[in-house]
């Protein structure tokens, strides 16, 4: 098994859910972190949830709901989530102003 120690994603969503990390084929992934970044001189609120092979979104799904930013901030949220193929982190924030970064590892 090789491992691979990488930014498994990067993106500035906005007010809309989007895919940011989906594991490829025959791959394990673990999430250790993910940041996110207001770059906005107001505090804004962000989401973070994980679809299980992809699957729509459900409420159940959520790791993060609405945690506010402070202006100007960063928040790392700490998780250690672990992933199958196919399965999908997904993310979402208030505005255009804030950005993600999903820091992890990669099984093959």
């Amino acid at each position: 098994m090789a491992v691979s120690y990488k930014q498994l994603g990067q993106g500035n969503p906005g007010a809309v859910l989007t895919d940011l990390y989906t594991v490829p084929a025959a791959t394990e992934g673990i999430v250790s972190s993910v940041v996110a970044c207001n770059r906005s001189a107001v505090a804004k609120t962000f989401r973070v949830s994980v679809a299980v092979a992809g699957a729509s979104d459900d409420p159940k799904q959520y790791y993060v709901y609405d945690r506010s930013i402070p202006a100007n901030d960063t928040t790392i949220v700490q998780i250690g989530i672990s992933l199958a193929a196919t399965d999908v982190v997904r993310v979402y924030a208030s505005t255009t102003d804030v950005s993600f970064s999903i820091n992890g590892m990669e099984i093959t």
